[in-house]
């Protein structure tokens, strides 16, 4: 028996070691796909969080500041969010007056920065009033120079007619540009009334 150890003792250890390391080398590849799916739902989870936070910061609305004159119960200067309608500004001055003329209104039209909305008066049409919703025609606040401007120019602003912009033209051509705004309350058949309509949409400069 102890020469049969002998000769075989070498087979025996050789045996044992090759046995130990079959059994790391199986259960070393069980122990890394635990831990890889931990590390990789870890990363997933990070890697989302991020755009999500920016995507939130990017929706705030932007305010802006509108003008809103003519029939409405408190005409003024108000705050309004990007992307609000004319119909918005209204409420927020209150509502229309009683003698607002409705049917020349863009309640649809989108507001937007430095605006000036006009809502005209029932019966304000033809010589007095060009027959288009000012909301349209001021929508974005463009004021219309007196000294430059022709007579199609002239003729989108409130209370200004063919007679009215000829009159204009030829005001400045016989004394000279205007100096001041005020200055064309000197046309014939424009008084204090027109000019409060036209102050705020007109310049000489």
């Amino acid at each position: 028996m102890k020469e049969w150890l002998k000769e075989y003792k070498m087979y025996v250890i050789l045996g044992a070691a090759a046995l130990l390391f079959g059994v790391f080398y199986w259960l070393a590849p069980l122990e890394n796909s635990k831990t890889q799916p931990e590390d990789k739902a870890e990363w997933s989870l990070t890697d989302l969080e991020e755009p999500q936070k920016e995507e939130v910061e990017d929706k705030t609305p932007e305010i802006i500041l509108a003008d809103i004159k003519g029939a409405v119960k408190t005409p003024g200067v108000y705050k309004a969010e990007e992307g609000e309608r004319v119909i918005d500004l209204i409420e927020k001055a209150g509502g229309l007056a009683k003698d607002a003329d409705a049917s020349k209104v863009n309640f649809s039209m989108r507001v937007t920065d430095e605006m000036v909305i006009y809502i005209p008066k029932i019966g304000e049409e033809g010589e007095g009033f060009n027959g288009q919703s000012t909301v349209d025609t001021f929508g974005e606040s463009t004021l219309v120079n007196i000294n430059r401007a022709d007579s199609s120019e002239l003729e989108t602003l409130p209370g200004i007619g063919p007679s009215k912009s000829a009159a204009i033209i030829e005001y400045r051509e016989k004394n000279g540009p205007f100096k001041t705004i005020e200055d064309i309350k000197n046309i014939s058949g424009i008084g204090e009334k027109t000019f409060e309509k036209l102050k705020d949409l007109i310049t000489v400069h």
